[in-house]
């Protein structure tokens, strides 16, 4: 993961055109299954690639000095892949969280969840909040796993949770702003997204963080996410420090 030389660097490698700005990167990681077949790979082996992808793409976003690194690891709509790819999905995440924990600890990074946890394996939900546990006060970089996450789901969640306030009669309908509202959503307390990379060609954002993009730059590219290495992602931070954020302002 991330080395305490490699962070202490971090500072110094950032374009100064982006380090004023860049502080969130969000991340949908496709093409696993793609690599696989191009490889003559399981498609097993095609995420566990990606998984090994990811750690060096935190590395390389936190010596950029990248603070948030949000990626969408299972969508609610992938509970409709073949069950052996699920749940070889599920076994990766449970891997990652009984071995590399410590891991990430010991490097600073804060781990964060976003996503409909009623669906997940009950015997996963002590892991995750153990993972939670140990890392919530590290500072290096914050990663954020969006795990049985879609953006309406999010949406109408964090309206249901409102709702009840209202007719709880806790909260006013004249009380509710933007700012309001994103406190009922899983993403609170974390700024929104400055870029939005989508690797495998695809160019779409498929359900994920759809209320915090409003003002994020898409980048795409088609590097499967296996072979998505930090030159890939250097280069989307010089693209995004290129561009000019208007905010719908002139």
């Amino acid at each position: 993961m991330v080395s305490s030389s490699e962070s202490a660097q971090s500072q110094t490698k950032v374009p100064a055109s982006s380090s004023k700005k860049l502080e969130h990167i969000a991340v949908v990681m496709d093409g696993n299954q793609r690599w696989a077949v191009a490889n003559n790979k399981s498609v097993s082996e095609g995420h566990r690639r990606g998984a090994e992808t990811l750690k060096n793409v935190i590395r390389g976003a936190a010596e950029l000095g990248v603070k948030y690194l949000t990626v969408y690891a299972f969508s609610t709509e992938n509970w409709d892949r073949p069950d052996d790819e699920v749940s070889g999905l599920m076994e990766i995440l449970q891997y990652h969280l009984l071995n590399s924990v410590d891991e990430i600890n010991e490097n600073g990074v804060r781990l964060k969840f976003i996503g409909d946890r009623s669906k997940l394996d009950p015997e996963l939900l002590p892991l995750l909040d153990e993972a939670l546990r140990q890392t919530k006060d590290n500072k290096t970089i914050t990663l954020v796993i969006a795990f049985n996450y879609g953006g309406r789901s999010e949406i109408v969640r964090a309206v249901k949770k409102l709702a009840k306030e209202v007719l709880a009669d806790k909260v006013s309908p004249e009380d509710v702003t933007e700012a309001f509202f994103e406190e009922y959503l899983d993403t609170r307390g974390i700024p929104d997204p400055d870029i939005f990379i989508r690797p495998a060609g695809e160019k779409r954002i498929s359900n994920f963080l759809l209320w915090q993009s409003a003002y994020t730059e898409f980048i795409f590219t088609d590097v499967m996410w296996p072979d998505f290495s930090k030159e890939h992602l250097e280069k989307a931070i010089q693209e995004f420090g290129e561009r000019n954020r208007r905010y719908g302002s002139r």
